[in-house]
């Protein structure tokens, strides 16, 4: 998916110019969103905090520093941030509806990773599957199949 993004970016000649953002961008809108997953019910826990590292630097194929980098960018990002429409709209933009779908899916991920779904963790996952153009239909089935993954009950 970022591969492919990234060859129409460089096909267009100049990415900027044509609107597109960069890569960096796309990570960063990606890594607040995770990052803000895993800080919003207000613990720091240490299977979210390994979960989201592991998420990052496997969906970008980073190393230990590239994604610590990132995801203290994300943290940043997230702790200015007064809205989810600035990432959700960077995202909705220029992702596919499989794009999309895979970045809530990382979100559940990161929500279920404690093994409890928090108020403040399900309205997160509604809301940036809302503004995503995710249906409810396909965010449900989303966390069903990351609790199967993880080995949790529905």
């Amino acid at each position: 998916m970022w591969e492919k993004l990234t060859s129409i970016f460089q096909a267009s000649g100049n990415a900027e110019a044509a609107g597109a953002p960069d890569e960096t961008a796309l990570r960063v809108a990606t890594a607040a969103l995770l990052v803000h997953a895993s800080l919003i019910d207000g613990d720091e826990d240490a299977k979210e905090a390994e979960r989201l590292f592991a998420l990052v630097k496997n969906r970008f194929e980073l190393s230990d520093e590239q994604t610590a980098d990132l995801i203290a960018r994300g943290r940043t990002h997230d702790a200015g941030a007064v809205d989810l429409y600035s990432y959700t709209r960077v995202l909705t933009e220029h992702l596919d509806p499989q794009g999309r779908s895979d970045i809530v899916e990382m979100l559940w991920e990161i929500v279920l990773s404690d093994e409890v779904i928090d108020d403040y963790e399900a309205h997160l996952v509604w809301r940036v599957a809302e503004l995503l153009r995710i249906s409810t239909r396909e965010r449900v089935v989303l966390r069903k199949r990351v609790a199967a993954r993880l080995g949790l009950e529905d």
